[in-house]
């Protein structure tokens, strides 16, 4: 698969410090952590305090294990995740064609939406479905001629304002650390099943995960002298996702769950959220806590019109028997630009007249299992003949992603509950 950025600027054995070159992982954290993430933390919050915090922490955990899979595999293989997918049988594609179909579809409205929100809550003047299409369109050209280098540094720039708005506002409540501590002890209250596998879940992005190998490709990180480096990456993008999280169930605990304040479910929490904090603090208070919701959902909106549209375009070049270096697999191809198209366009209509139900069903019962399918495909893949001896799994990773996939499992079959009963 053909890329189209230069190598990065000093290798790994290089003379610059290896925090220059951390830059993919922050990228997959960013897109993974949307406007949804956050209300699942906050509303646990909101209803336990500080005892589901230990959850965080696991989850940030699961996603490190799945990424840094997802990232030994390109490296130590040259292969995409797609073409390790492929290898294990036809099922793989049977799941993974209709999934990144209609996911594509129904996310693109929902990121949409998301990014509509906060705008319109700034600028009431103009209504959602306009702020929404409009911050489609605008991420659709921003990744359209595929230059990596600069998809990143907005990324970056999203990341910054996300963590300085949600951890100011965690601040500013004047955290109470002894409970925050007691927090980290693992304890399920009752009634929070649902809640623990959510935050844990949540925490750092679905499909995007799988995106990584094809970010770091497109970094120029190509060959294993890259594997310690990209480590590095994941493990810092994975403590600022950490931090930001845990910001986000301190202001849910102290602002909600001390005043028996509840917020909905969906986008619309955050609304909730800056209101409260609109009253307790005043009119900056809110409008800088929308910024950062703005932010938080245009860098996932970002991050899969470049990521997902990777993965899309190295999956049709894949079934068209299409070389590796052909340029409709790689950034900025012909499918990449589909695909890009299929996100921004066809959900408008969502937008404007609503989601039928049975896309809805659809998206929920595929979208369930894809955690669960990329945990148990890693695992399978990273212990076979398939990667170099080397580079295949430890004991201490089969543990991990293992439990990984167990907890994504449980949480899938709630989902699927979900999504068919309506609930």
């Amino acid at each position: 698969m053909s890329t189209t950025t230069s190598p990065p600027q000093q290798s790994e054995s290089g003379s610059a410090p290896r925090w220059r070159l951390v830059g993919p992982g922050l990228v997959v954290a960013a897109t993974g952590v949307g406007a949804a993430d956050l209300v699942a933390t906050l509303i646990a919050g909101q209803k336990y305090g500080y005892a589901l915090l230990w959850a965080v922490v696991v989850g940030c955990l699961m996603k490190i294990v799945l990424v840094e899979g997802a990232g030994r595999w390109t490296l130590a293989t040259g292969r995409t995740i797609y073409e390790g997918w492929s290898s294990l049988g036809r099922w793989t594609t049977v799941y993974f064609a209709p999934y990144i179909v209609v996911w594509g579809f129904v996310y693109g409205a929902a990121a949409m939406a998301g990014t509509g929100l906060p705008l319109h809550s700034l600028f009431p003047a103009v209504s959602v479905p306009v702020w929404g299409i409009g911050s489609g369109v605008v991420g659709a050209l921003l990744v359209w001629f595929g230059r990596y280098e600069l998809f990143e540094k907005l990324c970056a720039a999203l990341v910054g304002l996300m963590f300085v708005t949600v951890v100011g506002a965690a601040v500013l409540t004047v955290p109470n650390l002894p409970d925050l501590l007691v927090g980290l002890v693992p304890t399920v209250p009752a009634g929070s099943v649902v809640n623990v596998l959510s935050v844990a879940g949540g925490v750092g992005g679905t499909i995007t995960l799988a995106a990584y190998g094809y970010w770091i490709r497109e970094k120029g990180w190509t060959t294993p002298k890259f594997m310690r480096v990209m480590r590095l990456d994941n493990r810092v993008a994975y403590l600022v996702t950490g931090i930001f999280v845990v910001a986000t169930l301190i202001v849910g605990a102290e602002l909600l769950y001390s005043a028996k304040i509840a917020v909905k479910t969906g986008d619309q929490g955050l609304l909730d959220l800056a209101s409260v904090l609109d009253d307790r603090y005043g009119t900056w208070a809110s409008k800088v806590f929308l910024v950062g919701f703005w932010a938080a959902a245009m860098s996932s909106l970002l991050g899969v019109w470049n990521g997902v549209s990777l993965m899309f375009a190295d999956f049709v070049g894949h079934v068209r028997g299409l070389p590796d270096d052909a340029p409709e697999r790689g950034i900025g191809g012909t499918w990449y630009r589909a695909y890009i198209l299929w996100l921004t366009i066809p959900p408008i209509v969502l937008i404007l007249v609503g989601k039928p139900v049975w896309l809805l069903l659809a998206y929920g019962v595929l979208g369930a299992f894809f955690m669960p399918f990329l945990a148990v495909t890693l695992l399978w893949m990273l212990n076979t003949d398939r990667v170099p001896r080397e580079w295949r799994n430890r004991t201490w990773s089969n543990l991990w992603m293992g439990l990984t996939a167990v907890a994504f499992v449980a949480l899938a079959v709630n989902e699927l509950v979900k999504a068919v009963t309506g609930d």
